[in-house]
């Protein structure tokens, strides 16, 4: 049986999105005995959670490594890092831009490095998680990250790298798309006449719940949404206009594929 938690959690940096992951765990039942959080504030995170302003002397046996602070600092980190990771070091990181390779050329004693790309619904343990290794880390490793990652809501390893920015335009900044998709929506209503509050709440709960039905159906979105559009009726009206020259669908793309690009270009050092 895979142990969830491992022996000891070192994360470097806790921001938005670490903070968000640590605090799942936390509630998941992660003794917080277990972690140690690098934080050059040196702001408590949690109570019973350690947090360190520098690098300790040594990083305990069974250690998992968090790299959750700017994707600009990993120079810094692997050359203050490295020196303390063992060959049972684990480590997860949730750079963007970072690829694997660059992570191996700078942690080269770690066999067990995957990338992930959460997105801020993990706090919930309703966030999207995508992962990548390579076959250089062992299948027992692997397996313990994801039983990890599980908690956090959907965990889906990629099978190519390639793919990882395009993920992290879908599921990464899908939710930032997604809440300007919701006020819109509530905009909208507004423009139509109903009261701003009024408008704004009712967008949130339309949009909570259609995502809840859609999530527990058998049938895809497109099926659902043919289905409560009626042939002549309001619904079918508004979604003409969606749908119209693909104008919804050709937007998405273009947000994505300008999302993805610019990790590319991360990636490159630009």
């Amino acid at each position: 049986m895979i142990q969830i938690w491992p022996d000891h959690l070192f994360l470097v940096g806790c921001g938005n999105m670490a903070g968000q992951m640590l605090t799942r765990w936390l509630e998941c039942g992660l003794d917080p005995a277990r972690v140690t959080v690098l934080r050059p504030s040196g702001r408590a995170v949690a109570d019973g959670v350690r947090v360190v302003t520098d690098y300790p002397a040594a990083l305990p046996v069974g250690t998992t490594v968090l790299l959750g602070m700017k994707p600009y600092q990993i120079a810094d980190v692997a050359s203050a890092l490295a020196p303390l990771c063992a060959a049972d070091t684990r480590i997860v990181s949730i750079l963007a831009g970072t690829p694997l390779a660059d992570l191996r050329a700078r942690f080269p004693v770690v066999t067990a490095i995957v990338r992930a790309m959460p997105n801020l619904p993990v706090g919930l343990g309703e966030g999207v998680t995508a992962l990548f290794t390579d076959a250089a880390t062992p299948g027992d490793a692997r397996s313990a990250i994801d039983a990890l990652i599980r908690p956090l809501g959907l965990a889906e390893w990629m099978g190519e790298e390639s793919l990882f920015n395009a993920v992290t335009a879908l599921s990464g900044c899908g939710p930032a798309f997604l809440f300007r998709f919701v006020d819109a929506l509530g905009r909208a209503g507004e423009a139509l006449g109903i009261p701003a509050d009024q408008a704004a709440r009712m967008a949130i709960a339309t949009v909570q719940g259609s995502a809840n039905m859609a999530a527990r159906a058998s049938d895809s979105p497109a099926v659902l949404a043919d289905r409560v559009a009626s042939p002549g009726g309001m619904t079918r009206e508004g979604m003409n206009v969606l749908d119209a020259d693909d104008r919804l669908l050709t937007l998405l793309i273009d947000t994505l594929m300008a999302a993805r690009n610019r990790g590319e270009a991360m990636a490159r050092g630009e």
